[in-house]
């Protein structure tokens, strides 16, 4: 049985929604499934703040069931991006169209589409799961029932207990739960897993990949390369308002087409010099470890290999390596940063 405080919200819910509905709306700009337009297409995007440009110009498109990665330092223009994107801050120029509508028309059919999962969900502590899942899912024309939500979130258990009683992770789940009870077509995450620890974070990594499976599509900001690494079909890097890479995790920044890095600790015994090895070579005399660059490392790392099994030496702490996303990462934001 409900409780008078889920009662009640989800009427006023209901009656609010009812009444956008009387006010009327716009129609779509765009029929996606008819037209097979993106999820989210952003051209020449521009917001300023007083002498503060925010946005200088921004390029985005998202297509249905992609997840995307947004990755920025603070005040890059990742949070007024997404607000954009979101319907609640109104740009200065440029276009955007959100599951073929501009979220600035706030229009009721756009608000049944999307799921916002924010950093802080400002629970009510004395409410249980249940109903705070069924007042979120009041607003929605064809929510995912109760029992759907909280297993996809791993909250079955949780449905009677309250919310002042869950762990950090399960209020996390909760905010998940009451992103997707609306079953939205948009998905926007805002770093779901921040203050998680390892287990927990894997755990939530899960959750998401549950939702990439129903063909959700999904915006996710995230300071955490793993992360991005792990769920994103495709990243997008802002700095100082602007995108300055986009590409799969393993592209960006163009890390398909650097050198990779070999390094191995050298034999006792054995002189650099002695060993088959390329031009640009390094060698630490304090720790033995000999590293260099190959734009080959196969062939490299083939004939090295050969040399030391034919005179059974071992080669301790072999690595190949190229760099990561995150040294990706580093790059292009401290050279946006320095012009």
């Amino acid at each position: 049985m409900e409780s008078p405080l889920t009662a009640s919200y989800a009427q006023t819910m209901h009656t609010t929604r009812q009444e956008a509905q009387m006010a009327g709306s716009r129609s779509p700009v765009l029929d996606e499934t008819d037209a097979g337009s993106p999820a989210v297409r952003v051209r020449g995007l521009r917001k300023t703040f007083g002498d503060i440009r925010a946005l200088d110009g921004v390029d985005l498109t998202i297509t249905h069931g992609e997840v995307v990665g947004l990755l920025g330092p603070n005040g890059a223009g990742k949070t007024t991006l997404v607000e954009i994107l979101e319907g609640h801050r109104r740009r200065d120029a440029g276009e955007v169209t959100v599951l073929g509508y501009d979220p600035a028309d706030g229009v009721q059919g756009f608000r049944d589409r999307i799921g916002i999962v924010l950093q802080d969900g400002g629970h009510a502590p004395v409410a249980t799961v249940a109903e705070a899942v069924r007042v979120y899912s009041a607003a929605y024309p064809h929510p995912r029932p109760l029992a759907e939500v909280l297993e996809l979130v791993g909250l079955t258990g949780k449905a009677k207990e309250k919310i002042k009683t869950l762990s950090g992770g399960q209020r996390r789940r909760l905010d998940l739960a009451l992103g997707i009870a609306g079953d939205p077509d948009l998905i926007f995450l805002d770093e779901p897993t921040t203050g998680f620890d390892p287990s927990a974070r894997r755990r939530s990594w899960e959750l998401v990949e549950n939702l990439r499976s129903l063909g959700k599509t999904i915006l996710l900001t995230t300071h955490y390369m793993d992360e991005a690494q792990q769920l994103a079909d495709r990243v997008a890097v802002i700095s100082a308002g602007r995108i300055v890479a986009e590409g799969s995790p393993e592209t960006i920044g163009g890390r398909d087409h650097v050198n990779a890095l070999v390094g191995f600790r050298l034999p006792q015994g054995v002189a650099v010099d002695d060993v088959p090895l390329p031009c640009g070579v390094a060698f630490d005399e304090k720790d033995g470890r000999v590293t260099f660059e190959t734009e080959a490392p196969t062939r490299d790392v083939a004939r090295l290999v050969a040399w030391a099994a034919g005179r059974g030496e071992e080669l301790e702490g072999l690595t190949v390596s190229r760099p990561t996303l995150e040294d990706a990462y580093l790059m292009l934001t401290d050279e946006e940063g320095s012009r």
